[in-house]
Parts: structure tokens; sequence; C-alpha cells
């Protein structure tokens, strides 16, 4: 894990690095500089790093594309905000709050046209090909955000629609990452697409994961509200697989705690939890999340790479599996 943690010291410095304090308007460029200064935990590039040093790669000729990826996801994050109407990042304001939605969205496509530009300065043997899985996984990112925007008032969503839905909002970008990275290191391309099957599978099981921690992680770590999904009624895999299974007074119950405008939050998540618990939710979900995490491990295993190497990878999706956060 120590050399994911060094990838990440080195994505760090070289965002730290790229100068936009004297860019004119400043109205435009100061808001990026903000963003990217607000930190995060920059997985994605160092994943893309990690991914071209399994496969031999130099990291001077990768980093383009991290930082690319990097960038990228945070002109995401600019966007969604304004969507979601949030008002914190990382505890600090969001952009369009300490501006307003109008810079916010300029400043967002400033930054997604300098991903691109970032990742033209890769290897132009393959460029071709990673401008093509760059701009594919862009729209796929915002066919998962609509395809969530949708959801919120369709009254029926079915599971596959919504593993489908974080396969493209959450998942996509984290595989397109690993595939990248092994591009540039010239992997093959049954390689280069077990890599990519890694980390989609891995996506989905962690996003999983946070579903079941919003309702059954500790609250000390989990760091957000316990069972904010479910005061939101927000539509996860526990929401819609108990919708797929109440039946009777259970589904009256659930019914109820979802339209109720009576009740607290807190008897709410109380209500729900209870439901969840007789119809062995958080089993399921878990059995659910087993299987993409296991797949993700098989397509690790069929990669052609040193095995102390694949270890990391190996490593670092349990840690990511067994957070409590």
């Amino acid at each position: 894990m120590q050399k994911i943690q060094d990838y990440i010291l080195l994505i760090n410095k070289e965002l730290s690095s790229i100068d936009y304090s004297n860019k004119e308007p400043k109205e435009l460029y100061l808001p990026i500089k903000y963003s990217l200064e607000l930190g995060g935990k920059r997985l994605r590039p160092a994943l893309l790093l990690l991914a071209n040093d399994l496969f031999g790669g130099k990291t001077e000729e990768a980093i383009n594309a991290a930082l690319a990826i990097e960038i990228f996801h945070n002109f995401t994050l600019l966007h969604d905000d304004i969507m979601d109407n949030a008002p914190l990042r990382r505890n600090q304001p969001t952009v369009f709050k300490k501006w307003n939605a109008n810079i916010a969205i300029l400043s967002g496509d400033v930054m997604f046209v300098e991903s691109i530009q970032f990742l033209a300065k890769s290897n132009p043997k393959y460029l071709s090909e990673i401008l093509n899985i760059f701009n594919l996984t862009a729209i796929e990112v915002c066919e998962g955000q609509q395809l969530d925007m949708n959801f919120e008032t369709l009254d029926t969503v079915s599971i596959d629609d919504y593993l489908n839905m974080i396969e493209l909002k959450t998942a996509v970008l984290l595989a397109s990452s690993l595939k990248i990275g092994a591009i540039l290191a010239d992997a093959s391309k049954e390689d280069a697409n077990h890599i990519y099957e890694f980390g989609k599978n891995l996506g989905v099981a962690f996003q999983l994961m946070d579903d079941i921690l919003d309702l059954y992680g500790n609250p000390e770590k989990f760091g957000k509200q316990i069972g904010g999904d479910v005061i939101a009624n927000k539509k996860t895999y526990l929401l819609l697989k108990a919708k797929e299974l109440a039946k009777d007074n259970l589904k009256k119950e659930l019914d109820f705690c979802l339209t109720s405008a009576v009740l607290d939050k807190e008897t709410k998540v109380k209500r729900v939890a209870k439901i969840f618990d007789s119809l062995k939710i958080k089993q399921r979900a878990e059995e659910e999340m087993n299987l993409f995490y296991n797949s993700a491990l098989a397509h690790l295993d069929s990669v052609n790479a040193p095995q102390e190497k694949k270890k990391i990878f190996e490593d670092f999706a349990k840690a990511l599996m067994n957070r409590e956060s």
C-alpha cells in the first residue's frame, strides 16, 4: 500500500505545481485552483500509475494521463455539486456557493478541456486509443449521472437498472484509469481488458459497500449521518431489494415509512431498518457485493504480471472492502 501512498503524494505535488493564480479572468481560474486544493483521495490517478507499473511502464510517461483523470474527476464534482445543490465539499464551501453557479459551470468546462490537454501529452503511439477510452468514459459518467437523477422521480427502478447506473456513474472511471495506465505500459489487449474489468467490478462492489455502510456502518467512523439514504428515500440496492421482497404488511409498513409526513427522521430510520432486518437485506446486499468483488479478483488473477505486483492490487481491494467509513 506504500506504493499507492507514494503515487498520491506525487499526484498532489504535480497538481500543486499547476499555476492558475496569474491566469485571467481570475473568476474563471481561481475556482479551478480552489477545487483542486480541496484535496481528495487521488485514488484514480494513483491506480493509473500503479497499473502502469504493473506492466513495466515508466511513471514519467504516465503522469500526464494520471493528472488528466484527476482533473476530469474534479470537473464532474464541480457540476455534480450544482445539480445536487450541495453547500459543502470536503467540509469547505462548494465552488458554486463560494462564487456562483455560472462561474462553476464555466470553470468546470475549462477543467474538462484541460483534462484532455493533459491526456494529449501522452506518448503519440497510444494517444488515439487512450483518447477513445477517455471520451467514452466521459460520456458514460454523464449517462450515469442522468440515470441517477431520473431515478429520483421514477416509481419503478429495477436492481439491474441500479447496478447499471452505479457502474456508469462510479465504476467506469476507476476501470478506465487502470486500463489507460496499462496501455501506456504497452500491456497486451487481453491484460488491459482484465485490469479494466477488475476496476469496474471493484467499483460496483465499493458502491454496494457504501450503500450498506450508510445504514449499518459505525457512526463514529462513517463520517456521515447514519441512515441518510433512508431519510432521503434514495433508491439504493437495499431499498430496491426490500421493495422487491416486501409483501402484505411489510410492504404497507415500508410504503408508509417512505411516504409519511409525520415520522421524524430517527423513527423512520429505525422502522425501515427493522423491515430490512426482517428481509435479511444487509446479508443479500453483502452477497451481491461479494459477487462483484470476487469477479474483480478473478480478473486480477488472469492478468499476466508478476504476482508480487498483483498483490498490491489485491491488498488494495481487500482494504477497500473491509472499511468502516
